[in-house]
Protein backbone atom coordinates (compact mmCIF):
# COMPACT_ATOMS: atom_id res chain seq x y z
CA UNK A 1 0.00 0.00 0.00
CA UNK A 2 1.35 3.41 -0.92
CA UNK A 3 1.68 6.21 1.63
CA UNK A 4 -1.01 8.19 -0.23
CA UNK A 5 -3.50 5.32 0.05
CA UNK A 6 -2.65 4.89 3.72
CA UNK A 7 -3.33 8.60 4.28
CA UNK A 8 -6.69 8.42 2.48
CA UNK A 9 -7.76 5.34 4.43
CA UNK A 10 -6.68 6.98 7.71
CA UNK A 11 -8.78 10.02 6.82
CA UNK A 12 -11.73 7.75 6.02
CA UNK A 13 -11.36 6.17 9.47
CA UNK A 14 -11.33 9.61 11.13
CA UNK A 15 -14.48 10.65 9.27
CA UNK A 16 -16.12 7.31 10.12
CA UNK A 17 -15.33 7.73 13.82
CA UNK A 18 -17.09 11.10 13.88
CA UNK A 19 -20.04 9.69 11.92
CA UNK A 20 -20.41 6.77 14.34
CA UNK A 21 -20.34 9.19 17.26
CA UNK A 22 -22.84 11.49 15.59
CA UNK A 23 -25.24 8.61 14.93
CA UNK A 24 -24.95 7.38 18.51
CA UNK A 25 -25.56 10.81 20.02
CA UNK A 26 -28.43 11.58 17.64
CA UNK A 27 -30.04 8.33 18.79
CA UNK A 28 -29.41 9.25 22.44
CA UNK A 29 -31.05 12.64 21.78
CA UNK A 30 -34.35 10.91 20.96
CA UNK A 31 -35.19 10.82 24.69
CA UNK A 32 -37.28 13.98 25.21
CA UNK A 33 -36.30 14.02 28.89
CA UNK A 34 -32.55 14.28 28.22
CA UNK A 35 -31.42 17.60 26.80
CA UNK A 36 -28.47 17.13 24.45
CA UNK A 37 -25.40 19.31 24.55
CA UNK A 38 -25.88 20.87 21.14
CA UNK A 39 -22.32 22.18 21.17
CA UNK A 40 -21.03 18.66 20.50
CA UNK A 41 -23.38 18.31 17.52
CA UNK A 42 -22.20 21.66 16.13
CA UNK A 43 -18.55 20.58 16.52
CA UNK A 44 -19.22 17.28 14.80
CA UNK A 45 -20.99 18.96 11.89
CA UNK A 46 -18.16 21.43 11.55
CA UNK A 47 -15.71 18.55 11.37
CA UNK A 48 -17.64 16.56 8.76
CA UNK A 49 -18.19 19.73 6.74
CA UNK A 50 -14.71 21.22 6.76
CA UNK A 51 -12.40 18.20 7.04
CA UNK A 52 -13.55 16.52 3.82
CA UNK A 53 -13.91 19.79 1.92
CA UNK A 54 -10.62 21.40 2.88
CA UNK A 55 -8.30 18.47 3.50
CA UNK A 56 -9.64 15.25 2.06
CA UNK A 57 -11.54 15.89 -1.19
CA UNK A 58 -8.99 18.27 -2.75
CA UNK A 59 -6.39 15.49 -2.53
CA UNK A 60 -8.72 13.05 -4.21
CA UNK A 61 -10.07 15.40 -6.88
CA UNK A 62 -6.90 17.24 -7.86
CA UNK A 63 -4.34 14.48 -7.51
CA UNK A 64 -5.59 10.92 -7.38
CA UNK A 65 -8.65 11.23 -9.59
CA UNK A 66 -6.97 13.45 -12.19
CA UNK A 67 -3.94 11.19 -12.55
CA UNK A 68 -6.04 8.04 -12.65
CA UNK A 69 -8.22 9.34 -15.49
CA UNK A 70 -5.09 10.42 -17.35
CA UNK A 71 -3.59 6.91 -17.08
CA UNK A 72 -6.84 4.95 -17.41
CA UNK A 73 -9.52 6.93 -19.28
CA UNK A 74 -12.00 4.09 -18.72
CA UNK A 75 -12.20 5.23 -15.08
CA UNK A 76 -13.73 8.60 -16.05
CA UNK A 77 -17.31 7.55 -15.28
CA UNK A 78 -16.39 6.26 -11.81
CA UNK A 79 -14.37 9.41 -11.08
CA UNK A 80 -17.24 11.62 -12.27
CA UNK A 81 -19.63 9.71 -9.99
CA UNK A 82 -17.32 10.16 -7.00
CA UNK A 83 -16.83 13.86 -7.70
CA UNK A 84 -20.58 14.39 -7.96
CA UNK A 85 -20.93 12.56 -4.64
CA UNK A 86 -18.50 15.08 -3.13
CA UNK A 87 -20.90 17.83 -4.21
CA UNK A 88 -23.96 15.93 -2.97
CA UNK A 89 -22.24 15.28 0.37
CA UNK A 90 -21.74 19.01 0.86
CA UNK A 91 -25.46 19.55 0.15
CA UNK A 92 -26.40 16.86 2.67
CA UNK A 93 -24.28 18.63 5.29
CA UNK A 94 -26.36 21.78 4.69
CA UNK A 95 -29.49 19.66 5.30
CA UNK A 96 -27.92 18.39 8.54
CA UNK A 97 -27.13 21.93 9.66
CA UNK A 98 -30.72 23.08 9.01
CA UNK A 99 -32.06 20.04 10.82
CA UNK A 100 -29.79 20.67 13.81
CA UNK A 101 -30.84 24.33 13.98
CA UNK A 102 -34.53 23.33 13.95
CA UNK A 103 -33.87 20.71 16.64
CA UNK A 104 -31.87 23.06 18.85
CA UNK A 105 -34.38 25.91 18.60
CA UNK A 106 -37.41 23.67 19.15
CA UNK A 107 -36.07 20.98 21.47
CA UNK A 108 -37.41 18.40 22.06
CA UNK A 109 -39.19 18.88 18.73
CA UNK A 110 -37.05 18.02 15.73
CA UNK A 111 -35.16 15.12 17.29
CA UNK A 112 -36.61 12.55 14.90
CA UNK A 113 -35.91 14.72 11.85
CA UNK A 114 -32.35 15.33 13.01
CA UNK A 115 -31.77 11.59 13.46
CA UNK A 116 -33.15 10.94 9.97
CA UNK A 117 -30.81 13.56 8.49
CA UNK A 118 -27.84 12.08 10.40
CA UNK A 119 -28.69 8.57 9.22
CA UNK A 120 -29.08 9.72 5.60
CA UNK A 121 -25.76 11.56 5.63
CA UNK A 122 -23.83 8.80 7.42
CA UNK A 123 -25.17 6.07 5.13
CA UNK A 124 -24.42 8.18 2.06
CA UNK A 125 -20.88 8.96 3.20
CA UNK A 126 -20.07 5.38 4.21
CA UNK A 127 -21.26 4.14 0.82
CA UNK A 128 -19.13 6.79 -0.85
CA UNK A 129 -16.00 5.81 1.09
CA UNK A 130 -16.66 2.11 0.40
CA UNK A 131 -16.89 2.87 -3.32
CA UNK A 132 -13.58 4.71 -3.20
CA UNK A 133 -11.84 1.94 -1.29
CA UNK A 134 -13.40 -1.04 -3.09
CA UNK A 135 -13.54 0.30 -6.64
CA UNK A 136 -11.28 3.31 -7.16
CA UNK A 137 -8.22 2.53 -5.05
CA UNK A 138 -7.64 -0.93 -6.60
CA UNK A 139 -7.76 0.72 -10.04
CA UNK A 140 -5.32 3.38 -8.88
CA UNK A 141 -2.94 0.71 -7.59
CA UNK A 142 -3.20 -1.09 -10.91
CA UNK A 143 -2.79 1.83 -13.32
CA UNK A 144 -0.72 4.51 -11.59
CA UNK A 145 3.05 4.38 -11.94
CA UNK A 146 5.65 4.73 -9.21
CA UNK A 147 6.27 8.27 -10.47
CA UNK A 148 2.54 9.06 -10.22
CA UNK A 149 2.54 7.85 -6.60
CA UNK A 150 5.63 9.95 -5.79
CA UNK A 151 3.97 13.05 -7.23
CA UNK A 152 0.69 12.30 -5.44
CA UNK A 153 2.57 11.71 -2.20
CA UNK A 154 4.42 15.02 -2.54
CA UNK A 155 1.15 16.89 -3.12
CA UNK A 156 -0.50 15.09 -0.22
CA UNK A 157 2.37 16.17 2.03
CA UNK A 158 1.99 19.76 0.82
CA UNK A 159 -1.76 19.56 1.46
CA UNK A 160 -1.10 18.36 5.01
CA UNK A 161 1.49 21.05 5.69
CA UNK A 162 0.06 24.22 4.21
CA UNK A 163 -3.70 24.33 3.95
CA UNK A 164 -5.47 27.57 3.32
CA UNK A 165 -7.55 28.32 6.39
CA UNK A 166 -7.61 25.41 8.78
CA UNK A 167 -4.53 23.24 8.98
CA UNK A 168 -4.46 19.58 9.86
CA UNK A 169 -3.53 20.30 13.47
CA UNK A 170 -6.68 22.43 13.73
CA UNK A 171 -8.72 19.40 12.66
CA UNK A 172 -6.91 17.31 15.25
CA UNK A 173 -7.83 19.92 17.88
CA UNK A 174 -11.44 19.87 16.70
CA UNK A 175 -11.44 16.06 16.85
CA UNK A 176 -10.09 16.25 20.42
CA UNK A 177 -12.75 18.83 21.30
CA UNK A 178 -15.45 16.47 20.06
CA UNK A 179 -14.00 13.67 22.20
CA UNK A 180 -13.97 15.96 25.24
CA UNK A 181 -17.55 17.20 24.71
CA UNK A 182 -19.24 13.93 23.74
CA UNK A 183 -20.52 11.80 26.61
CA UNK A 184 -19.38 8.21 27.11
CA UNK A 185 -19.12 5.84 25.36
CA UNK A 186 -18.31 8.18 22.46
CA UNK A 187 -16.12 10.63 24.34
CA UNK A 188 -14.96 11.89 27.70
CA UNK A 189 -17.65 14.51 28.34
CA UNK A 190 -20.30 14.54 31.03
CA UNK A 191 -23.32 12.29 30.62
CA UNK A 192 -26.36 14.20 29.40
CA UNK A 193 -28.68 14.78 32.33
CA UNK A 194 -32.45 14.57 32.51
CA UNK A 195 -34.05 17.93 31.73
Amino acid sequence: MTEAIRILKDEHRSISAVLLGLKHLAQLAQDPHVKPRFQVFRSMLRYIDEYPERLHHPKEDEQLFARLVQRAPQTQELVDDLKSEHVKGAQLVRDLERSLLFFEEGWPQGAREFLAAVDAYADFHWNHMRKEEAELLPLAERYLSAEDWRAIGAEFARNRDALAGMEEQDFQKLFSRIANLAPAPIGLGDVWQKA
